[in-house]
């Protein structure tokens, strides 16, 4: 039996996984990287995107992140996550109705200090809205 790799997510309202995987394909703010059992230690920073958890060749669960970051240690896979939440209960319509209402919002910015904040929630409401569709 091939080695498995320890993996966690943690977002601030609870453990939304917790387990082994073969592979654990991990959004980083520099490009997606997967993590392997024995991987390097590493510290990364996440963006807006879908964490996609293996088992053989298949990706056996889909979970959206906002960001947050991501640990690897000899021990496993940490993530701490912003926000988190499983790509199937994602309801496409309203995560699109939510991309509108904050392109409305950030038309309408007052200075840029607020546009800037509502700059960074619709890059999460569009990774979001994209997270039904991306490949697996």
């Amino acid at each position: 039996m091939a080695e498995k790799l320890a993996f966690e997510l943690v977002s601030p309202e609870r453990v939304l996984a917790s387990g082994e995987a073969e592979m654990v394909v991990v959004p980083g703010s520099e490009g997606d990287f997967g993590v392997l059992p024995l991987h390097a230690p590493t510290l990364s920073l996440l963006r807006p995107g879908v964490i996609r958890i293996y088992e053989g060749d298949r990706v056996q669960e889909r979970i959206f992140v906002a960001g947050g970051f991501a640990e690897v240690r000899p021990e496993g896979l940490i993530v701490l996550a912003e926000e988190a939440e499983p790509v199937a209960r994602i309801d496409r319509e309203e995560a699109l109705a939510r991309v509108r209402d904050l392109e409305e919002d950030l038309a309408e910015a007052k200075d840029e200090e607020e546009r800037a904040r509502i700059e960074r929630r619709l890059e999460v409401a569009r990774a979001r809205a994209e997270a039904p569709d991306s490949p697996s």
